[in-house]
């Protein structure tokens, strides 16, 4: 009869061997109930569903903001023309689209969002700190463009039933009841959009996105055919020799700062972008392409309004408003908001939803977090802010100045320190050995470049005798970041390039 082995006997029954560790065979891969969750987990490769046509109609969205075209108008005022305006315009554009290529990879690579991808740079608990200061900036801007999309309701709803301007005769808190009740339908209509996850958000900016296209591009052939296809290319003496090269750089770098949010946080989209060749496709035909488009339509409106009565437009809007069709009007006004919302979601929603996942990763799903955002921009009262020079000016500038050194901290660790060589098992877990656990959590080498970095920004933000500098202060803010943290940053460090599929999670909603 043979021997019998301790492999023979069963679980119960065979004596411990001493000298192994134990594994947990519920968590057999150690990570922390702290850090992960199924919403901050990689995505799977095969569950990614982002592909090129995803990416282009972000930029077909966010591209055509109002915010956007009342920017790029106002540079006809400071007496560029349109062909400066399209020059400076494309060359943010391919800026734009190298930053975003460099960001959207890092996306692409490690299937993480935003706050834990900040976890490589700024250590486990310490990428705390980006993700509330991206997500403070976005959860102040979506109350606030959610104000905005109510006001252009508002102006449909009276187009339709006149009767219910007198509901502008009451307010509360500082709005009228037409104004509460527009308000409110647009931002339930926004959580029930994300509260379905980043799929739905997928699906609408796809709806959206030629319906946008389309839009501007009939307003542009019925301003020609307004203005008997006569469009002025400048609103006075243009710009010429030094002082059109500055204005036309300062113009393409202040079009670059508008997107400071999006280089910065574009992994929580690319997470779930099919390859890094649909990524670069759809940056090419969202950004350079779509640009240049949104350049024409901005000469076509604003030169043939120009032609027509010699006065500059401020927005879209008021092409919009001129419109002498109600039905047609009405449609107008609708594609408007539907921007708007799409806008609001990628730009707005999406960054403080993953900070507050990953601030409370036991208790916050994405779908809950995304109610306690709209919950909060709900109460902070948005219209108050927007109505409050010194909260726009220094509250909310003052953090979004603050985006430009993260910027240059992040990737100057993903890039040139560790070389793009990710442990992404190690952004999971608790141990004090882990690659990025560093002291306590916290990378304070990190968080000093972005001390040092910050005050750089803030005081090109904020001292008027710098003015000069202030359209290239983004710039400024990453570079001295990046440059911070080079001199900062421990140079040895563990290169292991370990992917997290064994612990990625399929999208399932």
């Amino acid at each position: 009869m043979p021997q019998t082995t301790p492999e023979m006997l069963p679980a119960s029954q065979a004596a411990p061997q001493k000298n192994l560790p134990t594994i947990d065979q519920s968590n057999p891969f150690e990570l922390s109930a702290s850090h992960y969750n199924k919403d901050l987990a990689p995505t799977t490769r095969k569950g990614r569903t982002w592909n090129a046509y995803s990416i282009f109609t972000l930029w077909a969205n966010d591209v055509h903001s109002l915010g956007n075209y009342t920017f790029a108008i106002g540079l006809f005022a400071l007496g560029m023309s349109g062909w400066q305006i399209l020059g400076a315009l494309g060359i943010g554009a391919v800026l734009l689209f190298a930053l975003l290529n460099f960001s959207g990879f890092m996306g692409e690579k490690t299937g993480v969002p935003f706050p834990v991808m900040s976890r490589i740079a700024f250590g486990i608990t310490g990428a705390q700190i980006p993700a509330l200061l991206r997500g403070a900036v976005a959860i102040a801007w979506f109350g606030i463009q959610t104000y905005l999309a109510a006001q252009v309701l508002s102006v449909m709803v009276i187009a339709v039933a006149p009767g219910a301007a007198s509901l502008e005769q009451t307010s509360f808190l500082g709005l009228d009841a037409l104004g509460w009740i527009c308000f409110a339908a647009l931002w339930a209509i926004q959580l029930v959009i994300v509260s379905y996850g980043m799929e739905m958000i997928r699906k609408y900016e796809a709806f959206a996105g030629p319906v946008i296209l389309v839009t501007f591009l009939a307003l542009a052939i019925w301003m020609l055919f307004e203005s008997g296809f006569n469009v002025s290319m400048s609103t006075g003496e243009p710009k010429s020799g030094i002082e059109m090269w500055t204005a036309m750089f300062g113009a393409a770098a202040l079009w670059v700062s508008i997107y400071g949010t999006f280089v910065l946080n574009f992994c929580d989209f690319t997470r779930g972008a099919a390859s890094k060749q649909a990524i670069v496709k759809g940056n090419f035909f969202g950004i350079p392409m779509n640009m240049l488009f949104f350049g024409a339509i901005v000469v076509v409106l604003t030169g043939t309004q120009f032609s027509i009565n010699g006065q500059i437009i401020t927005s879209p809007s008021d092409v919009v408003g001129a419109i002498p069709n109600t039905l047609l009007l009405l449609m107008a006004s609708a594609a408007l908001l539907v921007l708007t919302i799409a806008v609001n979601l990628m730009a707005n929603f999406v960054a403080p939803t993953y900070a507050l996942t990953n601030l409370f990763p036991k208790k916050l799903n994405f779908r809950g977090a995304a109610l306690i955002s709209g919950a909060i921009g709900l109460v902070i009262l948005p219209w108050n802010l927007y109505n409050s020079p010194e909260i726009i000016n220094y509250f909310l500038g003052g953090l979004g100045a603050l985006l430009g050194p993260l910027f240059g901290i992040i990737m100057a660790d993903y890039w040139i320190i560790r070389k793009a060589r990710i442990n992404v098992m190690d952004l999971y877990r608790a141990d004090a050995r882990g690659t990025y656990y560093f002291t306590r959590g916290v990378n304070y080498r990190a968080v000093g470049a972005l001390a040092i970095s910050s005050v750089i920004a803030l005081v090109l933000a904020f001292v008027p005798a710098l003015h000069t500098l202030g359209p290239f202060a983004w710039f400024l803010g990453s570079g001295a970041g990046a440059l911070a943290y080079l001199m900062l940053a421990k140079r040895q460090h563990d290169l292991a390039d370990i992917d997290g599929e064994p612990i990625a999670v399929a999208p399932t909603h």
